[in-house]
Formats: structure tokens, sequence, C-alpha cells
């Protein structure tokens, strides 16, 4: 409006309604903000894994007055960011085919066992988690753990249990959790001459009977249930694993139950005769990727 009108700057400025102190303001900023910016890059390059907020604190510390908002304009002006840490892929965790139920089916009772987890919450959005066992010949339930944390040992006490209760396997079959990977429970397998086999890193259908297993807990069970506690979700849980051993009827295994299939299993053994004929495992299931 001065160049054009050739007004003076007093009266433009109240024509369109603006503050003649806003007009004659001359910003500071890269000034003022040349050597946080320098600091802030002194900081990154230091500790590739901070943010702004580890920065701003660390900055306080040393004496400087400036709050967080101003640290993180600046930050965000000097294109940093923190460097996400590279998660380390244990290569005990790779696991194989040659583990699936395909190439290592269970042809007798305490053959094969298989373990894995199932995961849900109590009513007051706490999770919990099931650490299932189950005999893939006879599809006994043979170990059954609910708590907040499962940890090696816990396992190992479930295992102990099972093997006073049921007898030793020969091999148990796994995916790739970190409780089930540790050295030390492969350590303690193999002293008792158990085989420890992980299938493949994303493949749970190669471990088949131990996730059909955990689909139907959801259907009858979990997908039903509504647990205010966790003693009540043991409570329920267990009685519901020794339920399926009594009441669950195999199409596979004749329309018995896992108890009935395995009782026959056990005389046949007594009287000299074959055993029952072993369950055929589910057809391949390939995924997309």
């Amino acid at each position: 409006m001065q160049r054009r009108y050739q007004v003076s700057e007093r009266r433009a400025c109240r024509i369109v309604g603006q503050h003649r102190s806003t007009q004659r303001y001359h910003p500071r900023r890269a000034d003022q903000d040349a050597a946080l910016s320098g600091e802030l890059r002194r900081l990154a390059r230091q500790h590739p894994a901070w943010g702004y907020k580890r920065a701003y604190k660390h900055l306080r510390r040393l004496g400087w007055a400036v709050n967080r908002k101003r640290v993180w304009r600046v930050w965000r002006e000097s294109d940093l960011r923190a460097t996400p840490t590279r998660r380390r892929v244990d290569m005990r965790a790779l696991g194989s085919a040659e583990n699936s139920i395909w190439n290592l089916p269970a042809t007798r009772p305490n053959h094969v066992w298989a373990m894995d987890f199932k995961h849900d919450r109590t009513s007051d959005g706490r999770p919990y988690r099931i650490l299932n066992v189950l005999d893939e010949y006879t599809r006994r339930s043979v170990a059954c753990v609910v708590d907040r944390q499962i940890t090696t040992r816990r396992v190992q006490e479930a295992l102990e249990r099972a093997f006073r209760g049921y007898g030793q396997p020969s091999v148990i079959r796994t995916d790739n959790g970190r409780e089930f990977v540790a050295g030390k429970l492969g350590s303690w397998l193999a002293e008792r001459g158990i085989d420890a086999r992980a299938v493949e890193r994303g493949r749970p259908q190669q471990n088949a009977y131990i996730e059909t297993f955990h689909r139907t807990m959801g259907r009858d069970l979990l997908d039903w249930e509504k647990h205010d506690t966790l003693l009540e979700a043991r409570t329920l849980i267990t009685n519901w694993c020794k339920e399926y051993n009594r009441s669950h009827y195999h199409s596979s295994l004749a329309d018995m139950t896992p108890n009935e299939f395995a009782r026959a299993c056990y005389q046949a053994h007594r009287q000299g005769l074959p055993i029952p004929v072993p369950p055929t495992p589910p057809k391949r299931i390939y995924s997309s990727s």
C-alpha cells in the first residue's frame, strides 16, 4: 500500500488494522537458535538414540535457559530424530521346516508334545498368559499354567509336573518364544534326553495341533467368559482343560475323547497289540507370503 498508493506506514497500518510494532518487527530467531541448534546436533551425534525430551533435560542440567517447546521446535527445524533401535535376531530362534507336524509326525503317545502360549486379559484390561502343553498323538492336555508372567523357570516346573503325571516325551515342539529358545531350557531338556524342536519363525501352521487347541479354547471358553480376577481365570481355564480331556470328542480319534484314546493305546500296548492308527496331520497350509 505504501508503494502503490504513496501513503505513510502509519496510515497503511491503520487501514489494514495492523499494529505498527508488528510491521516493524524483525525476527532474531536464527541468531538466537544457532547456538542451540549446534548443541542439539552435537548431542544427537553423541547419543543417536536420544529424542528431544532427553536432550532437553540434558540441556537444562547444563544450565541452558530454554523450555521444552523451544527445544522441540529447533530439534525439528534441524531435522534431528532418534535413530531407531535395530532389533536383534536371535539365530537360535530361526527353527526349521523339518520340525513341522508333517516332517516330524507323532507316531505314539508321549512321542511329540506341543507347547505354546495363549494371551488374554482380565476385565480390568490387565493381560495374562496361558501356557498349554499337548500330547499330539492323543490330543490330551498334559499341562496348563495361567499367570501374569511365565518365565523359563515356570515352564520347567510345569513340564516337571507333567512328566510325573503323564510320562516323558521324546520330542517337544515349540515356536520361537523367548522362553522356549532360551539356552537354559534347552540344556535342561537335553539332560533328560528330550529333543527340543522349534518350527520356522512366523509359521504357526507348522505347530498346528497346539494352534487348533488354542482356537478351541477361545471358541468354547475365552470368547464367552469374562474373567474379573486372575484366580477366576486360572480356575476356569484349568477346569476347562480337564473337561476337554474327558469330554471333547475328536473325529480324528474315531470320535473318542483324548482320555479314551490314551486309554485305548495303553491297553493295546499291554496286550501286545498294535496301537490305534495315528491321527493324520492336517493338510499343509501355505501363507500368501
